[in-house]
This record gives structure tokens, C-alpha cells and sequence, in this order.
């Protein structure tokens, strides 16, 4: 598989410890929330074009995730769920975490997705290319 370069920026696919993954920087946006669903969308469809199935990590250091932000971050993992084998989110405040996760539960196709939140992209990464567990 050739290595490419995502709208963000980020290598697809990422070789990490011995295992493939896929980092999507939604950081440093701010309160720009046209900015970073605008970065969402063009990761989107960037995922798809890929046709590969990988563990994904998604840093929102410094993006302030409104209401706005994680309806468009569920209607989008709603669209690539199926190429996803599990999902780390970096950066998220407490109430960020509680607020996705309830919308994670209840959304058909993402309740069942290995999800975990870090605060490190490091650890996030160790635990995308581990074994499913």
C-alpha cells in the first residue's frame, strides 16, 4: 500500500509499533467550528477513498467541541464507522467525553465500537495497534 498525505496532513497509513493507524489533528481550531467540521468532512472523505479498514486516533487539543462540533463528529463516524477498528479520542475535557459517548451509545452501528479517550496521542497510538480486546 502506498503512503499518502490526508487534508489534515496526516500519513495514511501511519506505521506505529509494529501496526497501522490513521491520526486525524482536529486540534487548534479554537471556537472555529466551521473550520474543524470543514476538516472533518475533507478527512471523511479522504477515509473512504482508502478502502482500508484501520484503528483511528483523533486529537481536539485546544478545539472547543460545541454542540455543533459532536453532532457533526457523530454524523461523520456514523459514515466511516464500518472502516473503523477502534477509536481514540485525545484531548477531550470530562464533560466532552460524557457528552460523545452518550451519543456513541446511542447511535446504531457505533455502539458497538471500541472507544477510549487519552490524554496522551502516545498512549492512544499503543492502544489502536494492540490486540482487540
Amino acid at each position: 500500500m502506498s503512503v499518502k498525505q490526508s487534508p489534515g496532513g496526516s500519513i495514511f497509513p501511519y506505521y506505529y509499533k509494529g501496526g497501522e493507524l490513521f491520526g486525524l489533528h482536529l486540534g487548534s481550531f479554537g471556537a472555529d467550528e466551521d473550520g474543524v467540521i470543514s476538516r472533518m468532512k475533507a478527512e471523511q472523505v479522504f477515509f473512504l477513498e482508502q478502502n482500508h479498514s484501520i484503528g483511528l486516533w483523533m486529537d481536539f487539543y485546544q478545539t472547543r467541541l460545541t454542540d455543533r462540533v459532536i453532532g457533526e463528529l457523530i454524523e461523520m463516524l456514523e459514515h466511516i464507522h464500518h472502516r473503523m477498528l477502534k477509536l481514540g479520542l485525545v484531548g477531550c475535557s470530562f464533560m466532552e467525553r460524557w457528552r460523545i459517548n452518550r451519543l456513541i451509545k446511542k447511535t446504531k452501528g457505533l455502539s458497538k465500537l471500541p472507544v477510549r479517550y487519552f490524554d496522551d496521542p502516545e498512549d492512544a497510538k499503543t492502544w489502536l495497534v494492540s490486540e482487540l480486546e
